[in-house]
C-alpha cells in the first residue's frame, strides 16, 4: 500500500525468464499484488513468476493485447501499474508515479519515456517510429501526447472495464491511451520516466509492428 491505496502491478510475458529474476525483486515493498500474464512462454517465466510471489495468469492466445486483457482483468488493487517483464521500464519510480496520478487528482497516467534518459536504450529506427506513431496520435485524434507507445501505465483499476480495449496485439498501447483521453470522465495525465536497456532477447518486430499500429490508428479514427 502507497498513500492508502492497494497497487496491483501487472506485466505481460513472452518468454522473459531471465528479465523477471531482476523485475520482481526491484518491485518496491509498497506493491500488494504482482501479476504475470503468460502469453504462452516455453521458458520458465510462470515457475520464475510464481518462485517470486507473483501470480500468473495464463493466455494461450499471442499476442501483447491478449496478455494484457488477461492481466488486467485480474488486478484487484485500487491502482494497477503495469510495465514489461525485460527491465526496461523503471521500478524505482512506481511509487513517484503513483505520488504524481493522486497528487494531481488523476485517473490515468501514462510514463513517458522521452526524451531518454539514456539514448542508448533505444536505436534510432524505434525512436523514428514512436515519434511517427506519436505524431499520428496527434494528427487523428488532435491530442497532444508526448509517448503515445510507452507500456508504463498508472491508472485507478476501477477503470478498466469502462476503458474496455479490444485490440490483441501491440495497438492495445495506443488504444487505453486513446481512450482515456477522448473520455472526458477520465483524468489524463503524462509524467516522465528513465527508459533503459532491456534484458534478454528483442521480441518486437518494428516494421510489421510499426504500420499494425498505424493502420490500427486510422481505422480506430475512422472506422468505429
Amino acid at each position: 500500500m502507497y498513500r492508502g491505496k492497494t497497487i496491483s502491478i501487472v506485466i505481460p510475458c513472452y518468454n522473459e525468464e531471465e528479465g523477471l529474476v531482476r523485475v520482481i525483486p526491484s518491485l518496491p515493498k509498497s506493491v500488494d499484488e504482482i501479476i504475470v500474464a503468460d502469453n504462452n512462454s516455453t521458458d520458465g517465466t510462470a515457475d520464475v513468476a510464481r518462485r517470486l510471489g507473483a501470480k500468473v495468469v495464463f493466455e494461450p492466445k499471442k499476442g501483447y493485447g491478449s496478455a494484457y486483457k488477461a492481466g488486467l482483468a485480474a488486478a484487484k488493487s485500487d491502482i494497477t501499474v503495469t510495465m514489461d517483464g525485460d527491465g526496461t521500464y523503471p521500478t524505482d519510480q512506481i511509487e513517484e508515479c503513483v505520488g504524481y496520478l493522486i497528487e494531481r487528482d488523476l485517473d490515468f497516467v501514462s510514463a513517458s519515456r522521452f526524451p531518454l534518459a539514456d539514448p542508448a536504450a533505444m536505436n534510432f529506427s524505434n525512436k523514428m517510429g514512436n515519434a511517427l506513431l506519436t505524431f499520428a496520435t496527434f494528427a487523428l485524434f488532435g491530442k497532444k501526447i508526448g509517448d503515445s507507445q510507452s507500456g508504463m501505465w498508472i491508472f485507478r483499476t476501477a477503470l478498466y472495464a469502462e476503458l474496455a480495449p479490444k485490440n490483441d496485439g501491440m495497438p492495445f498501447s495506443e488504444e487505453i491511451k486513446i481512450k482515456a483521453i477522448q473520455n472526458p470522465g477520465i483524468a489524463f495525465g503524462e509524467c516522465h520516466i528513465r527508459y533503459r536497456p532491456r534484458i534478454g532477447e528483442v521480441k518486437l518486430q518494428k516494421w510489421r509492428d510499426g504500420m499494425r499500429n498505424l493502420w490500427y490508428l486510422v481505422r480506430l479514427r475512422f472506422l468505429r
